[in-house]
């Protein structure tokens, strides 16, 4: 399965193992147009690639769809 997402400005707590982490949530489709919401904790860059031009990138939050604003408290864990 592939998806596409972007990032928005919504930030959640998730509970974790150890303790509650904020998560930031991107919206997005599948290939066959499904749309989903994903909570991100981390995101890696590996040291070969310049991490500049993805911090400038994250800088810019896509509008939060309906979905996004409205996400249940029952999906965040």
């Amino acid at each position: 399965m592939k998806l596409t997402v972007e990032n928005t400005a919504k930030i959640v707590e998730i509970e974790s193992a150890t303790g509650r982490i904020p998560a930031r949530l991107w919206q997005g489709k599948t290939e066959s147009g499904i749309e989903v919401t994903v909570f991100v904790t981390r995101v890696m860059i590996h040291k070969r690639d310049d991490s500049a031009e993805f911090e400038r990138e994250l800088q810019e939050v896509a509008p939060s769809s309906e979905a996004v604003l409205l996400v249940p408290s029952r999906m965040i864990l």
